[in-house]
């Protein structure tokens, strides 16, 4: 059986000008962990995944504080810190995304595609064409559903 028989066709994506928050928007939504990203034609530009939106939010610091009594003293300015949260917010896709993504064709065995997903420990991998262009996106998921599809 090959890829294109189990990918999810209808995929959500995002473009490398949406904003990080409208993204995770998205993921949190529509229970996602990760969307493709593509140009205005539908070519892959990258990936972008619950993992590059954290990454990308821990480089904010948090401001240092004490505890006492069960209040918080800051020792820095909290304002500074909500602020840099919400301008990190309004970062784009395309400074956060992952570029170099491994991708499949809809003509790929689903074992291969299985040891593939194992390997490179990741959760999906866009199906494109011999251009590049987005088919589909076969996650574990997809995968897990078929290798364990109860024949009813």
């Amino acid at each position: 059986m090959r890829v294109n028989e189990i990918m999810t066709k209808d995929v959500i994506t995002v473009t490398e000008n949406d904003t990080v928050e409208k993204c995770a928007n998205l993921l949190n939504r529509n229970d996602l962990s990760g969307l493709p990203v593509v140009d205005g034609d539908n070519y892959v530009k990258g990936i972008i995944t619950e993992g590059d939106l954290i990454k990308h939010n821990t480089k904010v610091e948090v401001p240092a504080f004490l505890e006492i009594l069960g209040g918080i003293i800051y020792l820095d300015d909290p304002n500074k810190y909500f602020e840099n949260v919400r301008k990190s917010m309004g970062h784009f896709v395309g400074t956060v995304m992952t570029q170099d993504v491994i991708s499949v064709s809809p003509d790929q065995e689903i074992e291969a595609t299985a040891k593939l997903i194992a390997r490179k420990k990741i959760k999906r991998l866009p199906v494109v064409d011999e251009d590049g262009k987005l088919l589909g996106i076969v996650s574990r998921k997809d995968i897990m559903n078929h290798l364990f599809a109860s024949d009813d």
